[in-house]
């Protein structure tokens, strides 16, 4: 009996001596699920692609991308936000993950506890348009016609992106618009172009060709500057001051819970990313551009998280902006 019980104490110690090992491997040992909360193909998707293949070459293992729609992105997010707190589960997601808290009154998760922000990547500005057959051709004049008469607006869902802006800018400027929905921004986008609504706003890089061509008017962009790009497009700041600048960005979080040496680990290699000159000129050639410096480490990104979830939230209440039940 005395030799067995050593046997078996001797087996069991011996299968420890393996699993210890195995459990106490780097991260990541085995292949990282990146959830992207919309259809394949869009910026969220491309930006999380981009995110895989890079953290693939620099960490050594697989990185895949899964698209998970509906639920006005709900649905992958709950999916990460209950995910098992281990770096596998990722969610790369932009500005709608903030304004989300007050738009879905029953959500399943808590956006700040529930998620950890690994690091903010890269962001833009977006872009008012209109149909080439809207009479202004300036910003100040557009405004001046809003003034007298309520135009469509096209807004590619309710509580998404779009919506948002154009209730900020019809507050700023103390004007009506017609909010028209659309299942997203191409069905809006051929809209414009085909003059069945008045105004949209878009990311640069969908619009720029369709300036250029003269197939619809730029009128503002969110940002401090005018692009080169879209050099008709006046910029909202100087019009409004800093509540108009609106910047489109994308992040990557973890689970709630997951520990800081892979959080790190992950921002690291974020951070390597976003400044490869490959990577940053082909943004660039988008009119994306990366975080700055001090603002990609994981406690600014929590920070930042923190003030567009209050940004979004008085937009959503400013504006009686009803998300479903």
């Amino acid at each position: 009996m005395v030799k067995r019980a050593a046997a078996i104490a001797l087996a069991v110690v011996g299968l420890f001596a393996l699993v210890v090992p195995a459990l106490a491997q780097p991260y990541p040992n085995h292949t990282v699920t990146i959830i992207v909360p919309y259809p394949a193909g869009g910026p969220t998707d491309q930006v999380a692609r981009v995110l895989a293949q890079a953290l693939s070459d620099r960490l050594k293992q697989n990185f895949i991308v899964e698209d998970i729609s509906g639920g006005g992105t709900t649905i992958a997010t709950a999916r990460v936000a209950h995910a098992a707190p281990d770096g596998y589960t990722l969610l790369v997601h932009n500005l709608q993950i903030s304004a989300n808290v007050a738009l879905y009154k029953n959500l399943t998760f808590d956006t700040e506890k529930d998620l950890a922000p690994v690091m903010f990547i890269n962001n833009n500005p977006l872009v008012l348009v209109g149909r080439k057959t809207l009479e202004p051709n300036t910003l100040s004049d557009l405004l001046a016609l809003m003034k007298k008469q309520t135009l469509k607006a096209a807004t590619p869902g309710v509580g998404a992106t779009g919506h948002l802006a154009t209730s900020l800018l019809a507050q700023e400027a103390n004007v009506k618009v017609d909010l028209i929905p659309y299942r997203g921004a191409a069905p809006a986008l051929q809209d414009i172009a085909g003059g069945h609504v008045d105004l949209f706003f878009a990311t640069p890089q969908s619009v720029v060709q369709q300036v250029k061509a003269g197939q619809i008017k730029a009128y503002g962009i969110t940002a401090k500057e005018i692009s080169p790009e879209l050099p008709t497009a006046e910029s909202f700041v100087k019009a409004f001051g800093p509540k108009l600048e609106i910047l489109y960005w994308h992040a990557m979080f973890a689970p709630g819970g997951t520990p800081d040496e892979v959080i790190n680990k992950l921002n690291g290699a974020l951070q390597e990313i976003v400044s490869d000159p490959a990577i940053v000129k082909s943004w660039a050639d988008t009119g994306v551009t990366p975080y700055p410096k001090e603002q990609r480490s994981s406690a600014a990104a929590r920070a930042l998280l923190k003030s567009e979830i209050a940004r979004w939230s008085q937009v959503v209440h400013d504006n009686n902006i009803q998300g479903p039940p």
